[in-house]
């Protein structure tokens, strides 16, 4: 290769993927031209041939209760726009939205959701090669989870009101454990363990994470006396058909009558939780605490509920 001097302008073009040319320029006449091979880039291994293995790679690892939400999602999807995916266009994706306008909105930004979710994976392992779902934004939600939030004397008033046994110690794990209703569900006897002068329990809950939850005194207790002399491995809710484990539906009827006895209606287990949260940061816990309690992954997510029941406003500031 000829020596640059001080004047020389100098330029590289990439002509293609594997070969670079190196032009040298003497004042208007090209004096060098140099061709130097580089190795070429290994191509990233194919990942997904079709959308049911791009589909099944994506759900691999995430909780059954949410496989069975999106894999419904992504069907209504692929049947609305009846196209591959690594096919989708932004048209086709809009298009969708569009017919979603008759659910509510938080379906709708539920699903636009899991689609982008879906697009973005598809991507990342080489089976898409435009992710298109990055162009559409899901749409706003209002937030609504003052309306869901019980007051303690409601809270109260249900288990004070519940005669089934078995079912008041339902209400009361949810409320106190601030289990969502799946760790309810799987719960087995192996999973409760004393804890000094109380118990504890091992949840294994959302994204396949475990915590230890600590109970109160009085929940450890209640929770020992429904045991009698079942085995470790024996689920601690059991349907009264037999000895499999209750289930979610189950236990969202027991909370729902349990509700309807005090003239609450459309309540779900996860307003115990919510009652948990919001209950147990009024009386002091800190906001850190809560946060691992519920296994929340982020404290953003915590700090919903101090947002949600606010200590004070400005409205508190003018004359009416």
């Amino acid at each position: 290769m000829t020596a640059l001097d001080s004047s020389a302008e100098s330029a590289i073009m990439n002509v293609s993927k594997d070969t670079f040319y190196y032009i040298h320029y003497g004042g208007n006449t090209m004096t060098d031209l140099i061709v130097i091979e580089t190795p070429a880039t290994p191509a990233m291994p194919i990942q997904a041939h079709n959308d049911d293995t791009l589909i099944g790679l994506w759900l691999h690892g995430k909780a059954e209760s949410s496989k069975r939400i999106y894999t419904l999602d992504v069907d209504r999807f692929i049947k609305a726009v009846n196209k591959p995916l690594n096919t989708i266009t932004l048209g086709d994706l809009q298009q969708f939205s569009d017919t979603l306008t008759a659910l509510k909105p938080a379906t709708q930004a539920r699903i636009i959701s899991v689609i982008k979710s879906l697009m973005t994976f598809g991507q990342k392992i080489g089976y898409i090669q435009f992710n298109v779902g990055a162009a559409i934004s899901a749409p706003k939600v209002k937030n609504t989870l003052a309306e869901r939030i019980m007051t303690e004397e409601q809270v109260m008033s249900m288990l004070a009101l519940e005669t089934s046994k078995r079912n008041h110690l339902i209400l009361r794990l949810l409320y106190n454990a601030g289990l969502r209703v799946s760790e309810l569900c799987d719960l087995q006897w192996k999973d409760v363990k004393p804890n000094r002068n109380t118990g504890q329990i091992t949840v294994f809950g959302k994204g396949s994470k475990t915590r230890v939850v600590k109970l109160s005194q009085a929940t450890y207790q209640e929770l020992c006396s429904l045991r009698n002399e079942s085995p470790d491995n024996d689920y601690v809710f059991c349907s009264r058909k037999g000895h499999s484990r209750l289930t979610s539906v189950q236990v969202f009827r027991i909370v729902r009558d349990a509700a309807k006895r005090i003239g609450l209606n459309s309540v779900s287990p996860h307003w115990l939780r919510h009652a948990h949260a919001s209950h147990s940061l009024d009386r002091g816990a800190t906001i850190a605490l809560v946060k691992e309690t519920l296994g929340h992954e982020d404290i953003k997510t915590t700090g919903k509920y101090l947002h949600a029941k606010p200590d004070s406003s400005s409205a508190e500031y003018l004359p009416v």
